[in-house]
């Protein structure tokens, strides 16, 4: 997945620059929902955590890549077979066009469970009471 998120007054902020905001939202769904649409049903995939680090004040428009690898993919199915659960953290950087100057770059940490080993987890969640 390429995206781009163009530099214009409705997303400038106090010191007309991108807002920060603006930039994480620009990045955020994309780690979970193109994970889930790579591995299937079996899996359960949720954002659990995210850190944004800003490297430059942008003015201009940025872009970012999203990729999972086939490696990468196919490590995820295999830990799953051997845990159960696990997160991954994926780094995503906003960057100018020709990717030479990096203006932000967020990390995101994702869970990734077996289906059915997640749903007996909860269950057993919900059978201890306090």
């Amino acid at each position: 997945i390429k995206i781009k998120l163009p530099f214009s007054y409705k997303n400038a902020n106090y010191v007309s620059t991108i807002f920060g905001g603006s930039m994480f939202s620009a990045v955020d769904p994309f780690p979970m929902t193109q994970l889930m649409n790579l591995i299937g049903d079996d899996y359960v995939v949720w954002d659990k955590a995210a850190e944004i680090f800003f490297r430059r004040p942008a003015k201009e428009d940025l872009y970012a890549e999203f990729i999972y690898t086939i490696e990468e993919v196919d490590e995820i199915k295999q830990k799953i077979q051997e845990q159960n659960e696990f997160e991954i953290i994926k780094i995503t950087k906003l960057t100018n066009k020709d990717k030479s100057i990096v203006y932000c770059e967020i990390h995101k940490r994702v869970y990734i469970a077996n289906k059915v080993f997640f749903k007996e987890k909860r269950k057993k969640r919900g059978s201890i009471k306090n």
